[in-house]
């Protein structure tokens, strides 16, 4: 929907809530009139009073009448007083105050509401919190306002806690306004049919209000359908609220999909709801009480075809709709608006646009029966049976969401036992207990714990017993005996007094805790007024008239997907398969970058990744490769190379790439990143990509932003420009790309897009591939992107009196905080954030102990990580807290993480207002003196760096990052600091990889040998030098460089040694005196010249870096980083016909000099604890490997990794000591220019033939790749 749209259907929702609440509040704006003090003495009323001064009409606030305040005449938790407002009211806010000139006040206490004086309901300030803090004195006033208003005629309040010196005393008022309403009753048989004039009403637009109560789980509350099979359906469905939309197109396209919002729970307690539906074409709110759902639809939902007449409470003609079964709605309906019509109103006018289907009454019904709530596990009912009678029966409806606990137990006479009635695992259990014998059970109903009302009757006549379950009658069970069985005459219902009291009632699974109704013992109902006076029975820590249960999992707070279930206390959330753990499923298994993997030690390989950490995003699956740097790769659908052709403005080529991650994923990620590129590969031959008459483009692509882009690989974001009219070298000069040359051949503009906003490409569109011999060619690369600029952001705080502050953390329900600290400070505070009296706080306590602090409203909690060292040590130490309804939970480092419940049914909400403060607090005392990196609060990060540049006393960054990560760099790498992290440099190891941990060496024993062949060795004739020419005369070097490492103790060795097949070399060899000898022989007929370095013997078992770089005749030699020589050759300055190279022992001497023959006959032997196999023949060592098949590229062959797989006697998984690493520059070229120039040759031959462009793109695509070759080095 565009913005005008969404802005209108933001003014159409505000505009129908407002009226909507004005319906609600009766049409008046000021609801603050005070409702209690013009009441008549009547309207009060009390559990008891301590004398007729103490009786409640004594109750108004500030009235010193009496003895100036109720009190009851014991003070305990079943003691209440009781306001009559005389009609139903809006109650908006409550004030309380003491007893006057007393001790006697109430510090806590539960408000309860009704319309009718029975079925109370309790108000609830939040979601779990059910009481209100009271006074501390006897005269002082407490208001709390009420948040949502209260609709009801009666009020009721109950002490929970009071003065202990004193005793309950309590003086009240309440404030609000009248409460207008219109009511219909339906009596489940009943409906309203409401016709009105299709063009009055818009097709897209609907806005429906009203209020409704009922005893029954299930019901239609309203119903419109039209003739192709849409409609809005609003139902009741085992106590919740179904809203259905359902467009016809749905059934015929798969982007349309029927509307199905859930919202409410347990709606079925005989309560008014409200319900509020706004529809404007494809956007949908649902509000239900104080839930509320959006819902955005896909397809064709803006104009559904819909019948002008809609129903309420039934359907009309259930043929039109939807083939579900359904009931009638059973309750009452107020004030019901449809799109700002009076539905109601009509009905009691008679009007004939409504259609009164049945028997209704414009009153509401009221239930005549009467709850109990069993509110702990210690709860329990004692009746006792009015009559003997033969047979044993008993009924009630009960309701719960917990698996287990005893519903009734009854002693049994003339035989020795008792009857137990148990829910166990959500089944309904009646357990015969006798002593001696076995129990004999019956099982009934299964999902007893789901909330519903059930219903049970349990009989036993003579010798057998029967169990029914919502009305479904289990088979009889005979007694085990033939003695008729009467009941011992008391019932224990929910639970047993304690054994003090002499009783024999058992509990096997613990007490119940839920709701019961309609008690009946012999087909008699109990009389539960009775029970309250006191006149019948017993009980304890019962609620009677009221059904306290409540929803813990609506709305849902186990997050990303956890499952919620719960029992009557708490609930509990299920993680499984989210990728989140945590008691409600807030914290992310996943980093939030690769770059965090790497950094915990781990090499390249595919891993989830979470971009914001514990926020909305999901994680999903990516491949790092970790290098100096950690390079993260996306993948997409469009890796493959795409020939385009036959396209025109009319018909173009649209290519579309579908990443592994969503969009917003991916701008997380990309965002995160300190640089990301994508290239894009795209060859033309007579393809151009702008339009040089006017200018517009033929070809662009588009990014996330989802606009035409028309700069192309390697160009900055300048239209239409391509590398080569940046850097001036385009084929043809006037135009900024090659492609626009127009040219009948290819070409191509090539290289990496890198500007981060437009990333990554999504689509590719080419439109100029319509004429004779065009053609166009695209490959598009994944996304790779490098760092993790949140993970090394970080701030250097250097005075106490320093601090960052940063805007108010908005954490009210779920809160988590994460950061890296260092420091050498004794302690100090991280972060704090305060409220009016919430507040959290991080903070070093003492060297050894990080404590988090917090007050969500229960009083302060405090949670403290000890350590046995010390967290001053300037090391980097990772804290994480994390705080939600169910608990707080702090994690330092590796250490035991502390965890601290959160208190049953106490404040969950995080309230802060002041300004969050990191480094220090707003006092400036105990700050921060150190370092704070990477800190996030709810998966966001904080910019640390940018405050710190406008902050005194505060630097951007942190260095020393080595003293905690320098462990990582394995096998004698050295850590080097980077600006934004560290690497490893593994120059003096014999390892690479991002830790020095991967092996690039080989042992070679005595005798040891590897040969690498440039060209094959031909067999030539007696005339060889004419074949020679032929087959070797091309492969000449005039430069080389060559590098590695070795390390031995065996003088004399030969460690390198290149021939040619005109009798030219170079060997480097170790002496018999121990030192270094590179000897140049360029010239067969010239003696060797000799670079020589004997200032110490290189036999010394040290690693020893020799770097070689000739040009012609000038001979560059390094050794060590430390000794460098250069000298001029005199034998000659190229090498003919490049043979082989030689690593080790040699097994042929001739036409080499006596010093290389000497070194040769030894080969290289280094000093190891790892040798060879006994019995190994030295000249099964040898392996040769050539560069001259010409079957693939050269990085098809491989030549070490086979060579060290295919020997296993001696080079396999030895220890890795020897680095030789060689290259090959000047003979890969060689190689290339060969290829290349029979390209040329070739290339018009080809480009005679359309259909064989491919070969020559493929043919280009390899030539390119080889000449990427030449950047590579060899590891041998």
């Amino acid at each position: 929907m565009g913005s005008v749209a969404g802005a209108v259907f933001k003014m159409l929702l505000l505009l129908s809530t407002q009226n909507w609440n004005r319906v609600e509040a009766g049409n008046s704006y000021d609801c603050d009139e005070p409702l209690v003090s013009a009441l008549p003495q009547a309207s009060f009323s009390s559990s008891s009073e301590l004398s007729s001064s103490h009786g409640p009409g004594f109750a108004r606030l500030n009235r010193r009448d009496g003895a100036g305040g109720w009190s009851p005449l014991v003070s305990n938790k079943y003691q209440w007083l009781q306001i009559d407002l005389g009609e139903r009211m809006e109650v908006t806010s409550v004030a309380t105050q003491g007893g006057y000139g007393s001790s006697n006040w109430v510090t806590s206490y539960l408000l309860m509401f009704s319309d009718s004086g029975r079925n109370w309901k309790q108000y609830r300030q939040e979601d779990s919190i059910w009481g209100f803090s009271g006074n501390a004195n006897a005269d002082s006033v407490v208001y709390y306002r009420l948040q949502p208003s209260v609709k009801a005629r009666f009020l009721r309040f109950i002490p929970l806690e009071w003065n202990p010196k004193g005793r309950i005393g309590l003086r009240i008022e309440v404030f609000g306004c009248a409460y207008r309403s219109v009511v219909i009753d339906l009596d489940g048989r009943s409906f309203l049919l409401y016709r009105f004039d299709q063009n009055s009403l818009s097709p897209i637009r609907d806005i429906i209000s009203l209020k409704f109560k009922t005893m029954e789980s299930d019901g239609i509350l309203l119903h419109r359908a039209g003739p192709v099979g849409d409609h809005i359906t609003l139902e009741l469905r085992r106590g919740k609220l179904f809203l259905l939309i359902n467009s016809g197109e749905a059934r015929l396209t798969s982007s349309s999909t029927p509307i199905n919002l859930t919202l409410g729970s347990l709606l079925d307690d005989q309560h008014w709801h409200s319900v509020l539906i706004q529809r404007l074409g494809k956007q949908v709110n649902f509000t239900v009480d104080e839930h509320r759902r959006h819902f955005h639809a896909q397809g064709e939902f803006n104009d559904l075809d819909l019948d002008d007449e809609i129903s309420f409470g039934g359907i009309s003609a259930p043929a039109k709709s939807v083939s579900l079964p359904y009931r009638y709605f059973h309750g009452c309906l107020e004030n019901l608006f449809y799109n700002g019509v009076d539905i109601i109103g009509l009905a009691k006018q008679h009007s004939p646009q409504i259609i009164t289907m049945g028997n209704t009454s414009f009153s509401c019904s009221q239930p005549q029966s009467m709850p109990l709530t069993f509110l702990s596990t210690r709860s329990y009912l004692v009746l006792p049976e009015s009559s003997k009678e033969e047979a044993i029966s008993v009924s009630f409806q009960f309701r719960t969401w917990n698996k287990a606990g005893l519903l009734l137990f009854s002693e049994l006479q003339l035989v020795s036992g008792g009857l137990l009635l148990l829910l166990s695992d959500g089944k309904l259990k009646v357990n015969l207990h006798q002593p001696g014998k076995s129990p004999s059970d019956i099982t009934a109903g299964a999902g007893l714990d789901d909330g519903q009302w059930h219903s049970v009757l349990v009989s036993a006549k003579r010798n057998h017993l029967s169990v029914a379950v919502d009305d479904h009658t289990s088979p009889a069970s005979p007694w085990l005996g033939p003695e008729q069985v009467n009941s011992g005459g008391i019932f224990y219902f929910g639970g047993c007094p304690d054994k003090g009291f002499g009783s024999k009632c058992k509990s096997p699974l613990g007490g119940f805790q839920g709701c019961m109704r309609l008690i009946s013992i012999n087909d008699k109902m109990v009389d539960l007024i009775a029970v309250q006076q006191g006149s019948l029975g017993n009980f304890s820590d019962l609620q009677i008239d009221s059904c306290g249960i409540s929803d813990r999992c609506l709305p849902n707070s186990c997050e990303h997907g956890g499952e919620c279930s719960q029992s009557w206390s708490t609930f509990h959330c299920n993680c499984t398969n989210t990728g989140y753990t945590g008691a409600t499923c807030h914290s992310s298994v996943y980093e939030q970058s690769c770059e965090a993997y790497k950094h915990q030690g781990n090499a390249s390989g595919f891993y989830y990744i979470d971009s914001d950490g514990s926020g909305p995003l999901r994680p999903f699956l990516l491949y790092c490769n970790m290098s100096e740097t950690a390079w993260t790769v996306i993948q997409h659908n469009g890796s493959d190379l795409m020939r385009v052709r036959n396209t025109h403005s009319e018909n173009v080529h649209t290519g579309v790439f579908e990443y592994v991650a969503s969009m917003e994923q991916l701008q997380a990620s990309i965002n995160r990143a300190e640089h990301c590129q994508q290239e894009l590969v795209y060859y033309c031959k007579k393809s151009r990509l702008v339009n040089q008459q006017d200018g517009s483009p033929r070809s662009w692509w588009v990014g996330r932003t989802n606009e035409a882009q028309t700069y192309w690989g390697g160009s900055f974001p300048v239209p239409q420009k391509c590398t080569c009219g940046l850097e001036g070298n385009c084929i043809d000069a006037q135009y900024h790309c090659n492609c626009d040359a127009d040219r009948n051949e290819w070409t191509n503009d090539t290289g990496f897009l890198s500007y981060k906003e437009h990333l990554p490409v999504t689509k590719i569109v080419i439109t100029d591939t319509g004429r004779p011999h065009s053609e166009a060619a695209y490959k598009l690369g994944p996304l790779l992107c490098r760092g993790d600029r949140p993970f090394w952001n970080a701030a250097s705080f250097n005075t106490e009196a320093s601090y960052l502050h940063f805007p108010t953390f908005r954490g009210e329900l779920s809160a988590d905080v994460s950061f890296f600290f260092k420091t050498t400070a004794l302690s100090g505070v991280f972060l704090e954030n305060l409220g009016i009296t919430d507040f959290i706080r991080v903070e070093l306590r003492s060297p050894t102990a990080v404590t988090f602090s917090f007050d969500v409203g229960n009083g302060p909690f405090e949670l403290s990580v000890h350590s046995p060292t010390h967290f001053n040590d300037n090391q980097w130490h990772h804290v994480r807290v994390e705080r939600n309804m169910k608990e707080a939970s702090l994690q330092v480092d590796e250490l035991p993480p502390k965890i601290q419940a959160a208190p049953t049914d106490g404040h969950v909400l995080l309230q802060l207002n002041s300004q969050l403060f990191v480094g220090g607090t707003a006092t400036r005392q105990r700050g921060f003196l150190g370092c704070i990196r990477s800190l996030q609060l709810n998966g966001m990060t904080l910019d640390l760096e940018e405050r710190a540049t406008v902050t005194p006393g505060v630097q951007p960054g942190c260095r020393g990052h080595c003293g905690s990560y320098g462990k990582l760099c394995r096998h004698g790498g050295k850590c080097r600091e980077k600006p934004s992290g560290f690497f490893c440099d593994c120059s003096s190891s014999a390892y690479a990889g991002p830790f020095c941990s991967k092996e690039i060496s080989a042992y070679f024993g005595s005798g040891s040998s590897v040969i690498y062949n440039f060209q094959e060795n031909y067999s030539l004739s007696k005339n060889s030098s004419l074949h020679a020419a032929s087959f070797h005369g091309d492969m000449k070097l005039s430069r080389e460089i060559i590098k590695f490492s070795f390390r031995t103790t065996r003088a004399p060795s030969l460690l390198l040694y290149m021939s040619s097949f005109y009798k030219e070399y170079l060997s480097v060899i170790i002496a018999k005196n121990g030192s270094l000898q590179i000897r140049y022989k360029l010239n067969k007929y010239h003696e060797p010249d000799v670079v020589s370095f004997d200032f110490k013997s290189m036999a010394d078992g040290q690693l020893h870096h020799v770097k070689i770089n000739r040009e012609e005749g000038m001979v560059f030699v390094e050794i060590d980083e430390n000794t460098r020589r250069q000298t001029y050759l005199s034998s000659g300055t190229e090498f003919s016909a490049v043979k082989s190279l030689v690593l080790g022992r040699m097994l042929e001497y001739s036409d080499i000099d006596q010093e290389t023959a000497l070194a040769a006959a030894h080969g290289h032997v280094t000093e190891s604890s790892c040798v060879a196999p006994a019995g190994t023949d030295a000249t099964s060592r040898e392996r040769t490997h050539s560069f001259a098949d010409h079957s693939g590229t050269m990085d098809d062959r491989e030549p070490l990794t086979h060579a060290i797989k295919s020997d296993s006697a001696v080079i396999g998984g030895l220890i890795a000591v020897v680095i030789f690493i060689l290259l090959c520059v000047s003979a890969i070229a060689v190689r290339i220019y060969q290829q290349k120039r029979l390209y040329k040759r070739n290339e018009a031959k080809r480009s005679e033939n359309v259909d064989s462009a491919e070969a020559v793109l493929k043919s280009e695509i390899h030539i390119q790749n080889a000449v990427g070759e030449n950047q590579k080095e060899y590891f041998f």
